[in-house]
């Protein structure tokens, strides 16, 4: 089960934007791999469906 660590991806997006030079999105997709997500999109879609419904998505 996939379960975010914001701080962790924040922080992970961050050090690879500024120190290495990505661009934000990569960084952020970087950062939401990391995690065992597919990408940013499916981190912050994930994200949007816990706020919305109020549950772990499945």
């Amino acid at each position: 089960m996939l379960i975010p660590d914001i701080d962790a991806f924040e922080e992970r997006a961050a050090i690879s934007e500024y120190d290495g030079g990505l661009s934000r999105e990569r960084a952020e997709d970087l950062a939401a791999r990391a995690q065992g997500f597919r990408g940013a999109d499916h981190y912050w879609q994930w994200l949007a469906d816990y706020v919305v419904k109020r549950q772990v998505p499945e």
